[in-house]
């Protein structure tokens, strides 16, 4: 009872879709002790620190009391929760935004890791300010948490990922909202994460991501931007990364556009010459065969080896946290530099 319980809390706060949504049994849902458990750490608002946006919220709790009032076999013996009808009223009578100006808004999500099932108040979880369906000025989409991000994060905090970060300097191209940055340095043991992005908009918004995190205290993840095919030079970390040189360089749904890809490969074979002990680690969701391919040819040509990381996706029926979508492949990358090209003074 309380698994099915911890999951639905998961999915709730990172705002799953409602038909993907895994609801517990019906003898759980009709249980008074479960619906007292679901306002107190779903719907309390006292008890809660960053709740999913209203329209979010009312659409869950009307499905979640239509599957309730279905569980019900005698009136007699079972009833909604109180606490859960007076939710249902509050959000039905206030003053909610249309759907088109909700869908401007900012709204918390928050990802928890996998861990063992406990109380939820146990969970390793990044919070994150998001507007999904927001594109910024620049027509980047880096104002939500994409698929690969969660994928790459879900490797990184398994047992053969967890050695690519501990204890490491780690450097994220295309960073967006910052996640895979964030729970490096919050969960996972990196010494010092730079989150980069090309858009200054988007930076503005991973520095409120790592404020929401604590990790802005001793500049554990610092954020800045970075332009891919631009010297590393020109950006105030460039000047420092020989003394203190990455040892992971990562990248989440960065590949999608083929225009952008020589940049890319332009900018990740500069850092391996400036790092060259680094690991890189790019997830790409494959959208496209030929853009993907496009990265792999750019990468061979610039001496670059890219080698598949065995790291199956989770269906995601059997998902128990960092809940993502698995209809469409998602590859993770370890790329390192061919033998001979260690001399950075050729950049």
């Amino acid at each position: 009872m309380q698994q099915g319980l911890i999951f639905l809390r998961r999915q709730f706060f990172q705002l799953v879709d409602l038909h993907a949504l895994r609801w517990p049994e019906s003898v759980t849902l009709k249980s008074p002790i479960s619906q007292e458990w679901i306002f107190k750490n779903m719907f309390d608002l006292d008890n809660i620190q960053y709740p999913p946006p209203e329209r979010y919220r009312l659409r869950v709790l009307k499905e979640l009391i239509r599957k309730i009032e279905s569980s019900i076999d005698d009136p007699e013996e079972d009833e909604i929760s109180d606490d859960l009808m007076s939710s249902l009223s509050e959000l039905l009578s206030s003053k909610l935004l249309s759907e088109a100006d909700a869908a401007q808004q900012k709204s918390y999500v928050t990802y928890s890791l996998l861990t063992s099932e406990s109380e939820p108040s146990s969970d390793r979880t990044v919070t994150l300010l998001e507007s999904r369906s927001v594109i910024s000025s620049t027509g980047t989409t880096g104002l939500r948490t994409w698929e690969a991000a969660l994928h790459l994060g879900a490797f990184l905090s398994s047992n053969d990922g967890k050695n690519y970060v501990s204890g490491k300097n780690i450097l994220e191209l295309g960073a967006g909202t910052g996640f895979v940055s964030i729970l490096c340095a919050k969960h996972l043991g990196a010494k010092h994460v730079t989150a980069t992005d090309g858009d200054e908009g988007i930076v503005d918004s991973l520095n409120t991501n790592i404020f929401l995190n604590d990790q802005d205290a001793d500049r554990r993840v610092e954020a800045g931007v970075l332009r891919w095919g631009w010297s590393i030079s020109e950006f105030s970390y460039g000047e420092t990364i020989t003394d203190e040189p990455y040892g992971l360089i990562i990248g989440a749904d960065v590949t999608y556009d083929k225009s952008v890809i020589p940049s890319l490969v332009s900018t990740l074979r500069e850092l391996l010459a400036l790092c060259p002990t680094a690991d890189v680690l790019i997830a790409a969701t494959i959208r496209n065969e030929k853009t993907f391919q496009s990265f792999l040819a750019a990468c061979a040509r610039h001496k670059l080896e890219a080698n598949m990381i065995e790291y199956v996706q989770v269906p995601e029926t059997q998902q128990r946290g960092l809940f993502y979508p698995t209809g469409t492949p998602i590859k993770i990358l370890h790329i390192t530099q061919s033998p001979g090209r260690h001399d950075p003074s050729r950049y």
